[in-house]
């Protein structure tokens, strides 16, 4: 065994590997701060997300690789902190300057539960302690105001609109700007300047995920906000039908034509289980989502359940992350926004394969 160096800590720590990144955590710049006293050891764990679903297992991983490799170890105390890596675009830090990421939570069809997920998985990061913002992006059918149950009207500060703030979550949404009884009738490129304002005319201030609640389908706000900002991705919800599912590749293949990564696939309104006797019943098939991923080679970030709680919590304003965060449901929707923040750094840190277009453009 090594005696207790700097030099041979660091080289034990080269034994620590991240999952998703394949690479040790000493060539990742991880490891800060390092310092010895007597036989004790002390350093920084710096990752790349608060969101990190590898984190504790670090911590064991680091303790052992020290003792295992060096003799005589005392005390072994480890500091986890994080820090988002940042998209780097001129274009993006011109429209949206103090925001480090931005992903839009898109499906191929209505009625698969996307504003819940993008509103949970917004509440999901904050929680887990990252700077979030919510883009309620959907003009037509803007919820975001009801699922945070918010009643009041955005100010403006220094000539631009300060988006509300509640569960840790940055928030604009048109449904706080018209009148929720009346219908907004935009033709499209009416709606498409209503989320170029949302983006350029609104305070976000500094952020590590700003989130937007694309409207359903292929249309063009979902174009729009392509071609405004470089993405630093997409995820797509999907139930697990097959009519959702063919939707959702639909959904892909637009964001693969526009160069907008795939984050993953999220199937939601997975399975149901029964209250009283534990059955689950597979309402809308299974694994439809999974196998998706798995021919188009993107990830699979997860699966939700069918639960009348995330739905009362949603009509409550007060999302199920939030609400009931140790209940089944919610713990689902927090590992799938730790998947997300986890494939998020890969984009920053790591060379993730392309879809195969080739698949994707097959006449289904």
């Amino acid at each position: 065994m090594k005696t207790l160096t700097n030099e041979n800590v660091l080289e034990a720590l080269k034994a620590v590997k991240d999952p998703d990144l394949h690479r040790d955590i000493v060539s990742l710049g991880f490891v800060k701060n390092l310092a010895i006293t007597g036989n004790d050891v002390k350093f920084e764990l710096q990752l790349t997300t608060p969101s990190c679903p590898v984190r504790d297992q670090f911590i064991k991983q680091c303790e052992q690789a020290i003792r295992t490799a060096i003799e005589g170890v005392g005390k072994i105390e480890i500091t986890m902190t994080s820090n988002v890596r940042a998209q780097m675009h001129n274009q993006k830090e011109t429209i949206l300057p103090g925001v480090k990421n931005t992903i839009a939570i898109a499906s191929g069809k209505g009625g698969v539960g996307k504003s819940t997920v993008a509103v949970n998985l917004a509440v999901a990061l904050a929680m887990d302690g990252s700077k979030v913002g919510l883009l309620d992006a959907d003009v037509y059918g803007p919820s975001a105001q009801l699922m945070f149950g918010i009643n009041e009207k955005p100010k403006i500060i220094d000539n631009k609109l300060s988006p509300i703030e509640k569960y840790g979550v940055k928030i604009m949404s048109i449904g706080f700007l018209v009148n929720p009884m009346e219908a907004v009738i935009w033709r499209g490129p009416l709606a498409s300047g209503a989320v170029k304002q949302f983006m350029t005319d609104v305070k976000w201030g500094e952020l590590d995920y700003l989130i937007f609640d694309l409207p359903p389908g292929t249309g063009d706000i979902q174009l729009t906000l392509a071609q405004t900002i470089p993405l630093t991705g997409a995820v797509i919800v999907t139930t697990p039908q097959d009519v959702a599912l063919a939707d959702a590749r639909k959904g892909i293949v637009m964001f693969n034509k526009v160069n907008v990564p795939i984050l993953g696939i999220v199937e939601n309104m997975s399975y149901f289980v029964c209250s009283h006797c534990g059955q689950r019943e597979d309402i809308f098939d299974n694994g439809g989502g999974k196998r998706t991923a798995e021919e188009l080679n993107v990830p699979f970030l997860g699966e939700i359940p069918i639960h009348t709680s995330i739905r009362v919590a949603g009509d409550d304003g007060d999302p199920i992350v939030h609400a009931y965060p140790e209940s089944p449901q919610a713990q689902s929707i927090r590992a799938i926004a730790k998947q997300l923040a986890a494939q998020i750094s890969i984009q920053h840190l790591g060379t993730p394969e392309k879809p195969k277009l080739d698949i994707l453009l097959q006449p289904s």
